[in-house]
């Protein structure tokens, strides 16, 4: 399996380092590699995330600095798409399953 990013999730990471990186450009580098490994463990347990209401669509909880990644599984093309990444606290498209 291959991960690819969709526009809005590489958006996302960029925004949280970014937002991070305001106030400590050290914490911006370990979270962002912290959320890269998260995504990495999916390289080898695509289904691992929870299932969510929308059809196909899965979440992870990312560790340890708590980020949603909402995702889906192609199993098929043999390839991960990272869809959004956002922090617990801000307000969700949809409601979570």
């Amino acid at each position: 399996m291959k991960l690819r990013f969709t526009p809005r999730a590489a958006r996302n990471i960029a925004e949280i380092a970014d937002y991070i990186r305001e106030h400590s450009p050290q914490a911006a580098l370990r979270v962002r590699a912290a959320i890269l490994a998260s995504l990495e463990s999916l390289v080898m347990f695509p289904h691992i995330g929870r299932q969510q209401k929308i059809e196909g669509v899965r979440k992870l909880l990312t560790r340890p600095y708590p980020y949603l990644v909402y995702y889906v599984a192609d199993d098929e093309a043999e390839e991960i798409v990272i869809l959004a990444i956002q922090h617990p606290a801000r307000e969700r498209e949809h409601s979570d399953a």
